[in-house]
């Protein structure tokens, strides 16, 4: 069964064919370089993209997979979590496409689609336990099936890809701050830039607020006396305390429930150094470690397609009532 899935949770309008795992067409319109005026995100603009947007990447995704309307045998989308507007643009325009082409329509949480990615290309099946780190999500999950989950732990305040962001943000990176900042990041200096270690009550919880105040503390005390900030090093010991907070607890969730089997997904699953430094802590324990392609990590219609076909398999359908959430937990239902 061909799905067409649609992505618009943030500021990226996706929309693609997919047939199971297989991924017939991918298609992303970024608003980044919209954004990148502002710092960040503005809900209201990206909201507006989406509208402008959807139609014409739904139109690219079809053709580019050489099939017609006619050929799609259910429609899947994001419904939560994100940015409200944005979802709701997606939502609806699913439903109208679900309603006139008289097929299901597949209701997709974010942050399993981020999870999905690995399947794209690959073998790896449940069970197996997830680390997904993205702007707004940090979270340890227990993949119990394709549509059971079980977190283990979360961030219990600022994620890591908002840490990365607003610390790249005070150094002024341009956006995507984590992205910008992980391309100039060098090697890490503890001695010169010391930044703490913050303490959560949850063994596999994180907590990023006070790692990113005392960076931004650190840069506003070096512009008011007017002190030189080594921008690379700064932003390389951030990246090696941030990737080495959420390795160490991974792999400890691991070893404590037996898992030999790992995979990490969300957009922060494209950080050079998470990825290296995961791909060697696994293979000095013996466990086997999955990994989107590059091209996957970031948001894109084609994992929310793969998932809404697990989902679809299960009954998770949905009617002409569905809504958007801002948020949502992972394990609903």
């Amino acid at each position: 069964m061909l799905i067409l899935s649609i992505e618009s949770s943030c500021d990226e309008t996706s929309a693609a064919v997919t047939d199971g795992r297989r991924v017939l067409s991918n298609i992303v319109a970024t608003q980044i370089e919209e954004h990148k005026l502002y710092g960040g995100v503005v809900p209201e603009i990206a909201s507006r993209r989406h509208t402008e947007a959807i139609t014409g990447v739904c139109r690219e995704a079809i053709a580019s997979a050489g099939i017609s309307y006619a050929d799609i045998g259910a429609v899947a989308v994001t419904f939560a979590p994100g940015l409200i507007g944005a979802l709701l643009v997606g939502v609806n325009f699913a439903k109208g496409l679900s309603a006139s082409l008289g097929v299901p329509l597949i209701p997709v949480h974010h942050l399993r689609s981020h999870i999905a990615a690995n399947y794209i290309n690959s073998d790896l099946k449940p069970p197996f336990l997830c680390l997904t780190v993205s702007g707004g999500n940090t979270i340890i999950t227990e993949v119990k099936d394709y549509t059971s989950f079980s977190p283990l732990g979360g961030t219990t305040d600022d994620a890591a890809g908002e840490c990365f962001d607003k610390v790249a943000r005070a150094l002024g990176l341009s956006y995507p701050g984590g992205v910008t900042l992980d391309k100039i990041a060098k090697a890490a200096d503890e001695k010169r830039y010391p930044l703490p270690v913050p303490h959560t009550e949850g063994k596999y919880d994180f907590s990023f607020s006070g790692l990113k105040t005392a960076a931004v503390n650190l840069i506003h005390k070096c512009n008011q006396k007017n002190e030189d900030i080594d921008i690379p090093v700064l932003a390389g010991t951030l990246r090696h305390r941030v990737c080495k907070m959420l390795t160490d607890k991974f792999i400890s969730a691991a070893e404590d429930y037996g898992y030999k089997t790992v995979a990490l997904a969300g957009g922060v699953s494209a950080n050079s150094e998470l990825r290296s430094m995961l791909k060697s802590d696994c293979e000095k324990r013996g466990i086997r470690l999955y990994m989107p392609e590059l091209k996957y990590c970031g948001d894109n219609a084609a994992m929310v397609g793969v998932q809404g076909y697990y989902e679809y398999l299960s009954g998770n359908i949905s009617g002409m009532d569905l809504n958007a959430s801002a948020t949502m937990p992972i394990n609903y239902r």
